[in-house]
Parts: structure tokens; sequence; C-alpha cells
């Protein structure tokens, strides 16, 4: 069964987008399984950089059908102007290429401002939310107040849930949240019913498409967005997003069996990254950690924030091997790590003298927590140009063969620079989806 599920396995910006345009060579659907328009992809093909946040990476694949799958929240003024981008560049997104459940919760105009506001309410421990309405959009689902895609285009249900929502969130920002920001009821109507006449061809039964391309044998990849460590359930609580980021998700989100999955590839960093407010045990506050967030350019996709650097982190990377089932792992950015005399690994954890066997489900036991380095040689060489492990130099090389004893997992592939041509695939369980 060739069917995979793609995760990032730290705190996101792994590089799955990357990773997954270049596995979808042979796949015939890609599917988002969770997350909005906070997650930022950013693909560089021959140079050419595209960023997404709601499309599948598999979008700049011509042969390659993109399907958001019923655990998305859908904001679609953003998917508007981000199909508008698409088209500029002479990418295709039609409703051929192109299909959203109708289950996928709406993000509207009032999710932004009350995600926004609460932030700004917060008066310590901020979360770090991108305000984008991705929280109180899963909220609405919970509670069964959501306005879904179906809905979008039923004009006389949109009316009635409109209407009813309004009058609850213009109240709720204004008596509880203390904002001055209300939505006049005809205006948004009338904006949602140009968006349904543009967005009704492209209502599709993902569930349907996966299970059918599934039966045919044809190549179909879930992609995640975020990062295992911020699932809603799994990860560093409350410091987390509003989804569930792990692999399990993609099957209750598309609505197929886990007994369909074929692989579950884990995307893993080179070193650590973390954006917003949260528990990050190997941080680095120094120049390595500076000079990480420079060369790695790290700075967020959606929202342009530095986001915070430091070591690769084994604790953190063998906790969400275990919650997604990952098979593979894909070293991603290993350049970032050149010109490094000594290269730091976090190995293991104490916390109050106590040698820990996981991460502690308490973010605050996780602040306090002792990380246990080991230190392996770095390399000087410019890798940028390899193609092969082979072309590695043997620190590199040295370099993944400790990532692979210290995780109990096979390195199936690695990457050295942004662009397409820059992953490169070594372990053939991985290798079946980009081969031609």
């Amino acid at each position: 069964m060739p069917v995979a599920i793609v995760v990032g396995i730290q705190w996101g910006d792994e590089g799955k987008g990357k990773v997954v345009d270049y596995l979808t060579e042979r796949a015939s659907l890609v599917v988002r399984f969770q997350g909005g328009d906070n997650a930022g992809h950013t693909v560089v093909v021959e140079g050419h950089k595209t960023a997404l946040q709601l499309i599948p990476s598999g979008i700049l694949r011509p042969d390659c059908r993109c399907l958001l799958a019923s655990g998305v929240v859908l904001n679609p003024f953003s998917l508007r102007d981000e199909i508008a981008s698409l088209q500029a560049v002479d990418v295709e997104v039609s409703p051929e290429r192109f299909g959203i459940a109708g289950e996928v919760q709406l993000i509207l105009p009032y999710h932004r401002a009350i995600d926004a506001a609460r932030e700004a309410n917060r008066s310590g421990g901020k979360i770090g939310t991108t305000k984008k309405g991705i929280g109180p959009a899963y909220e609405d689902s919970v509670t069964r107040s959501g306005i879904r895609f179906c809905d979008l285009l039923n004009q006389p249900r949109l009316e009635e849930l409109l209407a009813r929502n309004l009058e609850f969130k213009n109240n709720y920002l204004k008596e509880v949240l203390g904002s001055d920001e209300q939505f006049e009821y005809q205006s948004l109507l009338d904006d949602l019913l140009k968006l349904a006449d543009q967005f009704k061809p492209y209502l599709a039964n993902v569930s349907a498409e996966v299970n059918s391309a599934i039966e045919t044998d044809q190549y179909v990849m879930f992609e995640g967005a975020q990062g295992c460590l911020l699932d809603i359930s799994h990860g560093t609580y409350p410091f987390v997003t509003s989804s569930n980021t792990v692999a399990g998700y993609a099957c209750a989100s598309a609505g197929f069996g886990p007994n369909r999955v074929d692989r579950v590839i884990g995307i893993c960093k080179a070193y650590c990254t973390r954006v917003g407010g949260g528990p990050f045990p190997t941080e680095d506050h120094g120049e390595a950690g500076e000079t990480l967030c420079k060369v790695g350019n790290e700075f967020g996709t959606v929202t342009g924030r530095p986001r915070r650097c430091g070591w690769l982190d084994v604790m953190a990377v063998k906790r969400a091997m275990r919650l997604n089932g990952v098979e593979s792992l894909i070293l991603t950015k290993l350049d970032v790590l050149s010109g490094f005399d000594k290269i730091k690994i976090g190995v293991s954890y104490t916390l109050n003298g106590e040698v820990l066997d996981d991460l502690p489900p308490s973010s605050d036991d996780i602040e306090k927590v002792e990380v246990v380095y080991e230190e392996v040689p770095g390399w000087k060489d410019d890798i940028t140009k390899a193609r092969s492990l082979e072309d590695l130099p043997a620190e590199t090389r040295s370099f993944i063969a400790r990532v692979e004893e210290l995780t109990g997992c096979a390195v199936d592939g690695f990457s050295v620079g942004p662009d397409r041509a820059q992953t490169i695939i070594s372990g053939e369980p991985v290798k079946q989806f980009a081969k031609v």
C-alpha cells in the first residue's frame, strides 16, 4: 500500500512542506489533515520560492490532486488570496487540482478578533498564538456552533448560522474581552456569499476519494502541519496548537482506516527551533543559538517572527517517534550546522536529581529539566552541493549515524539546502514515493 503520513516531530518548522513536495513525484493525492493558515510551508524549486499556508505542498506537482480533510480549519478569505497568489505565478489551482471536504470548519473574522483579544488580555505566560483564529474556530467545532464549508454553500443555512453566531460573538468581544471590534451581519454575509460562488466547485468527498485511491494502489500522502510536540493532547500544554498534529489524526480527519497506512515519515531538523512561548529544554541563549537563527534563516513563514534556536533534543524526538509510530526519519537543514567545531546533542534529562525516561506531562516541570549533552565533531565543509550520503564529509555522516543510534530509527533522507534538488532520499522504504 503506497500510503504515507508525513509529520513534524519537533515544535514545527522542520521542513515538512519541502519534503512533501519532494516525495510527491509519484503521488496521486496529497491530503492536509489538520491546522489552518497558521502553518507555513515554504517550497523552493530551481531557486523559486513558494510560500503555502493552506494548500498542500503537492500543488507544485502538475499531476497531483490536493485535498483539505475534515480536521482542517479554513479561512476562506486567506484561501482566496493564496489561490490568487499561486495563479499569478502560473500554478494551477482548479477544482480538478484541489478539493475541500464539506466538513471543514470555517475561520471567520470574529474568530481572529477573539484570538487577538484573548492573547492581549493574558497578563503572563502568553501562548504566542499567530492570532489567526485557529483556536476559537476549533472551539466552535467542539461546541457544535461552527460554520462548515458545506454551510457556506447553502445560503439559507449560512444566513441562520451567521446571524446566531454574530450576536453572541459581538457581545463576547465587547462585554467579556473588552474589544472595540464588532462585525456587521450584512457586510460579512455579502462577502461570504461571493466566496461561496467562487469555492462551490471545490467541494469534495475527501473520504471517498482517499479510500478509492488507496483501493486502486495510487500513491497517497498525508501532510501534517506544526509539529508533534505542539499537539493539543500530547504536546507541551498549554503552549500548544489547537489541533491533533500526530499521525493518527490523519485517519480520523480524512476518514480512512489505520490499517491502510504503509509508512509514517518523521521530519526532524538537525537542531531544534520553537516559535512563541513554552518550554524548550535545549534552547541555546548564547552565540550558538544566534548563529543557528541567522544561518538557518529561522523566521516564521506566516508571522516573520524569529524562532528560538537550540540543539537537537533526542528525548523530545524519541517521544514524538513513539506517539506517531515513526519508521523513517528525514533529517533537514544539515547545512546549517556547517562551521561548528563541536555539535551538541541533548541525550537525556534529569529533574530534581532523577533521570527521566520521557518529557514530563507538566510544562512547569519541562521548564525545570536539566539536559545532559554529548558533543560530536563538527565540520567546516560546504555541504550544500552534496547529492548523496557519500558526498558528505565523514563528520557529517558520523553525526547522522549517531542520530540513528540515539533514536533507534533509520535516517532515510536528509536535506542540505532549501531547494527541491537539495533533498536526498537514501533509504529504500522512502525512495518508493519519489522514484519514477
